[in-house]
């Protein structure tokens, strides 16, 4: 039987285009962190009715720490739904979430996504002061 874990791929962010991308906006021991997420920075990612990404979730583990904490989940609903007018076209939610928290801890932040065709998606980055 697969572990959950095992259902994860990852690539370099830079040449795939599902891979979740965190970048760190801001960062202060006092003010916060501030956190950018999204798939297909360096090659963007189809944003279709048949080919998106659902969500994205963003989570942070503390350096000494056992257990992460979720820090964000961004829901991606719109995948070309109609209106109705004369601009039928629909609505596409872009795959890109920012998002604040308070730590004084380093640690590392983890990112994954899920693409409705190419399954789930994991990436990492250290975060320190």
């Amino acid at each position: 039987m697969e572990k959950f874990k095992e259902l994860f791929q990852e690539a370099d962010w830079t040449k795939e285009k599902h891979v979740p991308v965190i970048e760190i906006l801001e960062k202060d021991k006092e003010k916060g962190v501030k956190v950018r997420v999204s798939v297909g920075k360096e090659i963007p990612h189809p944003n279709t009715s048949a080919h998106h990404i659902v969500w994205i979730e963003l989570y942070f583990l503390p350096d000494g720490e056992k257990y992460p904490y979720q820090i964000a989940k961004f829901d991606f609903s719109s995948h070309g739904a109609s209106i109705q007018g004369p601009d039928t076209s629909g609505v596409y939610t872009e795959p890109v979430g920012e998002v604040s928290f308070k730590t004084s801890k380093e640690g590392k932040l983890y990112a994954a996504s899920y693409c409705n065709i190419h399954g789930l998606w994991e990436n990492s980055l250290d975060l320190k002061f």
